[in-house]
């Protein structure tokens, strides 16, 4: 089995959890490709220089980074660089052999740039250019599948190429969904809440299993803000062929087992988006 695990950048997540937990699946036998982004280390990494992050709203409501030249600066400066090498470095010391890469390395993660974006200000739709972020539509999963075979755990992160040669930011969230379904693996989300709540405010509220049209239904009206944006990468990974998707805490003690014991968030199945 072949598990595709995404560790969120926020700052309440903890990874250490998720680094042992790997270790003990690949010890099992199980293939495992580690995602991850940063977007919190990023915005630390502006303000520090005097900048400050810039977020946009999209017509459809979704709340994204605004990526300039100068982001784009930083991002390849924190993410495949600190941001990588930490966890890489986390994952050897749990007996892990650990890779990193970048959606750049052997064209890994490529796509269409995004130049111009569509955003809501003031009420108002406008374009915004000068955009530095891409679309995923290629996955060398050939490589992936190399590495694997060969006893290599990728640790992979944005950028991605874009197809006019440009490296580019993308939503990790997405990347992690484009590797799932390009491997036909099990996507697993870890972010800094239980899973996909149907109140906010309620830690209990978890949905448990989406497994129907009716019950994603119920999903995506319950999904708000930055969980509506991981619904739509746990969606694109089934379609895409991954075999299952689950959103779940990081911060469990074996956070990637437990969800797929079912003790640890939500899981949606391929049968909920057909």
């Amino acid at each position: 089995m072949t598990l595709v695990v995404k560790i969120g950048g926020a700052r309440a997540v903890d990874p250490a959890g998720a680094l042992s937990d790997v270790s003990s699946l690949v010890a099992d036998g199980h293939q495992v490709v580690v995602v991850h982004g940063g977007s919190t280390a990023v915005d630390d990494t502006l303000e520090a220089l005097g900048e400050t992050p810039e977020y946009v709203e999209t017509p459809s409501g979704i709340v994204g980074r605004f990526t300039d030249e100068r982001t784009m600066e930083v991002f390849s400066m924190v993410l495949p660089g600190k941001l990588n090498t930490d966890l890489v470095v986390g994952l050897r010391n749990e007996g892990v052999d650990a890779l990193g890469l970048s959606g750049v390395d052997g064209g890994l993660l490529s796509g269409p740039r995004k130049s111009a974006v569509r955003v809501v200000e003031d009420g108002k739709k406008k374009i915004r250019r000068g955009d530095h972020s891409g679309r995923i539509e290629q996955v060398n999963g050939d490589l992936l599948e190399t590495l694997l075979e060969s006893g290599h755990t990728p640790v992979v992160t944005v950028p991605m190429l874009a197809d006019d040669g440009v490296a580019v930011n993308t939503d990790a969230d997405r990347a992690a969904a484009a590797v799932a379904g390009a491997l036909g693996g099990d996507l697993v989300v870890l972010t800094d809440v239980p899973g996909v709540l149907v109140d906010i405010e309620d830690e209990s509220s978890v949905i448990e299993r989406v497994d129907s049209p009716a019950a994603y239904e119920a999903l995506t009206e319950a999904a708000d803000g930055f969980m509506s944006r991981k619904v739509m990468a746990a969606t694109e990974a089934l379609e895409g062929g991954a075999t299952s998707a689950t959103i779940a805490s990081a911060n469990a003690d074996h956070p990637i087992s437990d969800a797929f014991d079912g003790t640890n968030g939500t899981l949606i199945t391929p049968e909920a988006v057909s």
